[in-house]
């Protein structure tokens, strides 16, 4: 009898060796697998110790060091699967360890298919770590990198290993997916490795000489792991792990030079780069990367003049050490022309400040900055006497929308021919210091509450709960106050009233903020106490140091003389109107009426937790000098015009179907054509992106609109009119040519249209010999101006040619109306562009906006018509 025969009569496997024996007779016959896979179940079932068995017979025959499914891996893949049939096998304790010892000597050699099924049967991953550990060691330094690496993976070895040491032999031997899976489960090996990939793409980094690090390296090729290579790769695992590409700075800043030199060449080689669009992308690649910019004031050299360089590297703030000598020198050179250029603009400024702002009428040297208590003796006797005139005013930090009431820095004091600004927190630390901590606060008590003295203020319910804030002592005090003027209350009086200004003064009705700007555009309106110095000593206030920071110390020269300014024009203001008070249409007892209490503001002045809202004109809500200005009010259409940056062309025809004056850049024009236009015809620049950064410093405040680009045409429409309060009514839709931006259009009654259309045919099919498309109107015949779509135009088109369409010189586009249109019931006229030539007439068209823009509309109740484009 053969021995397959035989086998199921012996003793069921007590002897591994014999039972291997019988188990290879089998594996060479691939018709008997199934006998075999029985055959190895009945041999572990009587093995005494089917652990130590497979042992053994793995160390008895070397099948399975090979590569692909070897016998010895079959078994024990076989032995895997039993024992979860017949748990009671596993090992623990002392006898475990010395199998995981024998099956760690075999795990040297085995491929890569037969650590799975040993470390589960042996529960590797349990042994000790530093045993572990140990031995992946060993296999590293033998040069089986990538074995010690798999084995580490199937460990779960990594977090207690040097990645690079683990990963760099493997990416020398273009193992990259391993080294991918190495890292695969763990965050922060991740972020390691894309580090140290990172330093390798320094430009001083030499890959070479880290190589020669690994003995034994195979498939090694130097040539092809570049730092292009590794500069792809990076990038492929930033997007694969989603790490912030802000660890690698060597690869980003690569990348970034290659922009600039490709931005270098669009520009200075194609010559296909406007300088506008080329200066904002090379800014926003740049940044504040010193690197970058050091490469950047190199490529200038290159491309540009010293100059150029010079200005983009003060640009840059860059300090001396990084630039080349020639740039440094003429940076220098730059800088002394500046402070010249800002020296001679600072003297113009001065000298127009004079001009057209009120100024001090006392020198410098009776302004007196308090900031000790020995100064404070001459204040208190001049500004206390009885009988006395003292023009009040303080300033503080700007909030900037903080919660709370801010504290005052300075108040100013102002008596004839002499203005003291009192230090408040200088002199309340050092009272505090002295022990004489309610000593200021008595003094500010006396004056207010003194009937013989008279106090002068704008708005001083707002000065004096900032007071109570600064000092709490000083609480309630608006209640003590006596022979208190506010002139908040005459600028309220001023604006009511509607005389003529004596001595070749403006109207009072003239005090809207549009028309007490004398040259818009460049100077904003005039508002609150501003505006009533101007009115009534002539010139207005400067108010460029308002917004301050009055907290910092020392002051500046400037902050003093507007501090000083803002409390003295009290007491001039003040006196013209008591000399005079009917010449300002005030009640000739001014000064019995007005002299009480302090008057009742509703607001703190320079409350600035909302931000002006500019009208397109640019116009702004009167109120305080340091109020918050109201919304735009409401405009209609006709009354808005805008300029649309060409990459706002759809927001553009939105706007223009509404209604509005809308010009279009086209796609060739830079975008300093916007702010020209807007300039000349007094447009609203609508932009968005880079362009705007740039633009709204070509116009006045207000006139440059964002709008943003993420949103459709349709809700870009909606933000601009809601922004500028634009109100749409059904009239307005489709009261402008879609083509040309007109507002006229002529009436052509149908049959005549029909006339129109049938001779231009036959001009065609004459071959042009016949008649001429388009006809003048007849001398004798006139007609007025023609009516906006949606109302009658008062006379019918005449006077046209019989065999041609024309409209004062403009050729009717009769050709585009397609022949079905002239033969509808309903139809009776047409309408057509008196610029273009462009017909319309009653469609569908009109119902599909309305309902698209339903909820911003404005009801008129009178019934709208509208036309479809043709």
């Amino acid at each position: 009898m053969s021995q397959e025969g035989n086998s199921s009569d012996r003793p069921a496997g007590q002897d591994p060796l014999l039972l291997l024996k019988t188990l290879q007779l089998l594996w060479t016959k691939k018709e008997m697998k199934k006998q075999l896979k029985e055959e190895i179940r009945r041999g572990f079932a009587g093995l005494e110790d089917p652990l130590a068995g497979l042992l053994d017979m793995l160390e008895s025959s070397g099948d399975w060091k090979g590569k692909g499914h070897s016998l010895g891996y079959y078994i024990s893949s076989e032995l895997q699967l039993w024992m979860k049939e017949h748990p009671a096998v596993q090992q623990s304790g002392m006898k475990l360890k010395k199998l995981q010892a024998r099956a760690f000597r075999i795990l040297d050699q085995c491929p890569a298919n037969l650590l799975d099924p040993l470390i589960s049967i042996y529960q590797l991953h349990t042994a000790d770590r530093n045993y572990l550990l140990g031995h992946v060691s060993h296999l590293y330094h033998r040069g089986d990198y990538k074995e010690a690496a798999i084995l580490s993976i199937k460990l779960k070895l990594q977090s207690d290993q040097d990645v690079e040491k683990m990963c760099a032999p493997l990416l020398f031997q273009d193992k990259i997916n391993l080294v991918e899976d190495y890292v695969g489960e763990h965050p922060e090996l991740q972020c390691r490795l894309l580090q140290i990939l990172d330093t390798w793409c320094e430009p001083d980094f030499n890959i070479r000489d880290m190589a020669r690090q690994y003995q034994g390296l195979s498939r090694y090729k130097p040539d092809k792991l570049n730092r292009k290579m590794l500069s792809k790769l990076i990038f492929r695992l930033l997007d694969r792990f989603n790490v912030d590409p802000a660890l690698c700075p060597n690869v980003i800043n690569q990348r970034h030079l290659r922009t600039l030199n490709y931005l270098f060449y669009k520009r200075f080689v194609e010559k296909t780069m406007t300088q506008e669009n080329w200066t904002d992308h090379v800014q926003s690649t740049v940044g504040d990367n010193r690197w970058l910019q050091g490469h950047l004031i190199q490529l200038l050299l290159r491309y540009c003049d010293l100059n150029t360089a010079a200005r983009w590297a003060q640009h840059c703030s860059l300090p001396e050490e990084m630039l080349p000598s020639e740039v440094a020198d003429e940076l220098q050179k730059l800088e002394i022309q500046e402070r010249v250029e800002e020296a001679t603009k600072e003297e113009n400024y001065k000298e127009v400040k004079k001009k057209d702002y009120y100024q001090l009428p006392i020198p410098r040297a009776n302004i007196h900055l308090l900031q000790n208590w020995e100064d404070m003796v001459q204040c208190c006797e001049k500004v206390l006497q009885p009988g006395q005139i003292v023009g009040i005013d303080m300033e503080w930090k700007p909030s900037f929308g903080m919660v709370g009431k801010p504290r005052v820095s300075l108040l100013q004091l102002a008596v004839r021919d002499e203005v003291f600004l009192l230090d408040l927190p200088q002199l309340l630390e050092q009272a505090e210091v002295k022990g004489e901590k309610e000593k200021l606060p008595h003094i500010i008590q006396m004056l207010y509450s003194d009937a013989t003295i008279t106090k002068l203020g704008y708005g001083m319910s707002g000065d004096l709960s900032s007071l109570a804030a600064t000092c709490s002592t000083l609480k309630g005090m608006d209640k003590q106050s006596q022979s208190v003027v506010d002139l908040l209350t005459i600028d309220k009086l001023l604006q009511k009233s509607s005389i003529d200004w004596k001595k070749g003064s403006l109207k009072v009705d003239a005090l809207s903020p549009e028309q007490s700007c004398e040259d818009e555009g460049l100077r904003q309106p005039e508002k609150g106490l501003s505006l009533l110095v101007q009115h009534v000593l002539g010139k207005p206030l400067d108010k460029t140091e308002q917004m301050s920071n009055w907290e910092k110390r020392p002051l500046r020269e400037e902050q003093i003389l507007y501090a000083a300014s803002d409390a003295y024009c009290l007491l001039e203001v003040y006196e013209k109107l008591c000399k005079d008070p009917e010449s300002f249409g005030l009640s000739s007892d001014l000064t019995e009426s007005l002299v009480g209490k302090a008057s009742v503001k509703p607001r703190a002045k320079k409350q600035l937790n909302k931000q002006e809202v500019p009208s397109p004109s640019g116009q702004q809500c009167r109120g305080s000098d340091k109020e918050i200005s109201r919304p735009p009010a409401p405009i209609s259409p006709k009354e808005f015009s805008v300029v649309c940056d060409n990459m706002l062309q759809g927001l553009g025809r939105y706007l223009r179907c509404l209604g509005v004056d809308v010009r279009m850049l086209e796609n060739e024009d830079d975008h300093r054509k916007a702010a020209e236009i807007a300039r000349q015809e007094g447009r609203v620049i609508l932009t968005s992106g880079l362009p705007y950064q740039t633009l709204q410093s070509q116009v006045g405040e207000g006139r440059c609109f964002s709008v943003n680009c993420s949103e459709k045409a349709k809700e870009q429409a909606l933000q601009v009119l809601k922004h500028f309060n634009v109100r749409v009514t059904l009239a307005d839709i489709f009261s402008r040519c879609q083509v040309c931006n007109c507002d006229k259009y002529l009436k052509v009654p149908k049959e005549r249209m029909r006339q129109l259309v049938e001779g231009s045919r036959n001009s065609l099919g004459d071959n042009n010999t016949g008649c001429p498309t388009s006809c003048e109107e007849e001398p004798s015949r006139t007609r007025s101006a023609a009516q906006p779509v949606g109302t009658a135009p008062r006379e019918q088109l005449e006077g046209m040619g019989s065999c041609g369409a024309d409209v004062g010189g403009t050729a009717l586009q009769v050709a585009a109306i397609p022949p079905g249109v002239l033969d509808k019931a309903e139809l009776t006229d047409f309408y057509c562009c008196t610029r273009c030539g462009k017909v319309f007439w009653e469609g569908s068209h009109f119902g599909r906006v309305v309902s698209q823009f339903q909820d911003i509309l404005v009801p008129t109740g009178d019934e709208q018509r509208v036309y479809e484009l043709s």
